[in-house]
């Protein structure tokens, strides 16, 4: 009898055990909000703006080396091609110097509002990046006033996410969009402090992970670069909770209000021997001309090799002279042609005479608004974001070859570890061993490491919040 009760109750256990796993399997699959491969081509899923600026037609495949589907634009021109050395396809940025844009309509509206959701994609700077963005945008539904064959910069979006660099920009941006209850206007908040963007052409997975205790989490390539707080005013700008009083804009400052700290000395006189007159520098009567100074050799002599064109044509091109070169004899000499002594500050130089400054004894300090309570401010407990209804990319870029791959929308941060190691960190292991193999095979193998653990540092010291000020100097 005790043996059949403990064998019921295995058999019991067994089955919920394989009916919890089946659920978690099912809960995984729904987790999948929207996954984009790119194995097929884009053409009659995705959409290419046809707005002067992006518009594009459909084209028949090209022989680039390898299969590609293509659509050719007045502007930049996508393509459905594989990655630089695997056999794993993306959308690819192909020409430099364009602006491009293309959208893609999920089938049912992304709701932010409760639980996780994961934003995540990958991207390959397979030119390298100097100016440009490879950055997403998931827009709002089309109700807000966009369409897809018109999608634009202007379109509106819930956030935008992805790596963008040009001149001191060097960012991996996190913007999103949020709509004041009190006035109805979207303000558009800036992640303060954004990660650096890799410095290589491997490809790297950019993740941001919205979380349901208003937290948002920033990672590269698996790795956890920044955490931010939607309310906490030190993590965007502007906040998103507006200030509670604001600067009277209809409070003037009063007209005898005097803000100047320091006043010139109304008392101060010139000193008698004070010389406005004196030039700043004067010759250096102790200087001698160096030994071998060659008085009578310029510093250019007309190149000997030189050769008249056999086309120049003295009346319509002039006299035909031959281009100068450096002076062989100046190199071996202190110097060449006439000398003449170097200048020197003059010790007698004082410049144009002001008073000096003194206390202003009328001094009422810096003049500020009065406050008055703020009449868009408003409290929340968490951001209240507009659903995603569609992914677009929409960039300007001076770099070709910038692909995209592996879109995905989650729920479940366990699902976009997953597609990590399984879409991502094979294809990037291999790139890396590339990468070294090559770097060994040209001998710049040592060199190339310490630079890049140089850059790697920097970077990493410019991410550093409290030297953010300093971050266009270092980068």
């Amino acid at each position: 009898m005790m043996m059949g009760r403990l064998a019921l109750l295995l058999l019991l256990a067994f089955a919920s055990l394989q009916l919890f796993c089946f659920a978690d399997d099912d809960n995984n699959d729904d987790d999948v909000v929207f996954y984009e491969s790119f194995e097929e081509s884009f053409e009659g899923r995705w959409i290419v703006s046809n707005k002067d600026d992006y518009k594009g037609l459909v084209g028949e495949p090209v022989a680039l080396g390898v299969d590609i589907d293509v659509v050719l634009g007045a502007a930049g021109l996508w393509k459905h091609s594989k990655s630089e050395g695997h056999e794993d396809y993306g959308l690819l940025v192909s020409e430099k110097a364009r602006k491009y844009a293309i959208v893609k309509v999920v089938d049912e509206p992304v709701s932010l509002k409760d639980g996780t959701t994961v934003l995540q994609f990958e991207t390959r700077l397979q030119s390298g990046i100097e100016c440009g963005g490879a950055y997403i945008k998931f827009l709002r539904p089309q109700e807000a006033g966009w369409k897809p064959e018109e999608f634009d910069n202007e379109s509106p979006y819930s956030i935008m996410f992805g790596p963008d660099k040009c001149g001191t920009t060097n960012k991996v941006h996190f913007i999103f969009k949020h709509k004041n209850p009190k006035n109805g206007e979207y303000v558009e908040h800036h992640l303060k402090y954004p990660p650096s963007v890799p410095s290589d052409k491997l490809t790297h997975v950019y993740t941001a992970t919205l979380k349901r205790d208003k937290e948002v989490k920033i990672m590269i390539d698996g790795e956890e670069k920044k955490k931010a707080n939607f309310l906490a005013a030190e993590d965007f700008d502007p906040p998103l909770i507006p200030a509670k009083t604001i600067p009277d804009p209809d409070d003037k400052k009063p007209e005898d209000w005097d803000d100047k700290e320091k006043i010139p000395d109304p008392n101060a006189v010139k000193p008698d021997d004070w010389d406005e007159d004196a030039p700043m520098e004067i010759e250096d009567e102790e200087a001698v001309k160096p030994e071998g100074w060659l008085d009578d050799e310029p510093e250019e002599i007309d190149d000997p090799e030189a050769t008249k064109p056999e086309d120049w044509d003295d009346e319509e091109d002039g006299v035909w002279e031959p281009p100068k070169m450096y002076n062989p004899k100046c190199a071996i000499a202190p110097g060449c042609g006439e000398w003449k002594r170097p200048m020197k500050s003059n010790p007698a130089y004082k410049g144009k005479w002001s008073p000096p400054l003194i206390d202003n004894p009328n001094y009422k300090g810096v003049w500020k608004a009065r406050e008055i309570p703020n009449p868009n401010y408003f409290e929340l407990d968490k951001p209240d974001f507009e659903p995603i209804a569609a992914i677009g990319i929409e960039i300007w870029t001076m770099q070709e070859g910038i692909l995209f791959d592996n879109i995905l929308i989650a729920k479940n941060e366990k699902v976009a570890k997953s597609y990590r190691e399984t879409k991502w960190k094979p294809k990037f292991e291999v790139e890396k061993e590339r990468q070294q193999a090559e770097e060994e095979a040209s001998g710049l193998d040592f060199l190339a490491s310490i630079k890049r653990k140089v850059f790697n540092a920097l970077y990493q010291i410019a991410d550093i919040p409290f030297l953010s000020n300093y971050k266009p100097q270092i980068l």
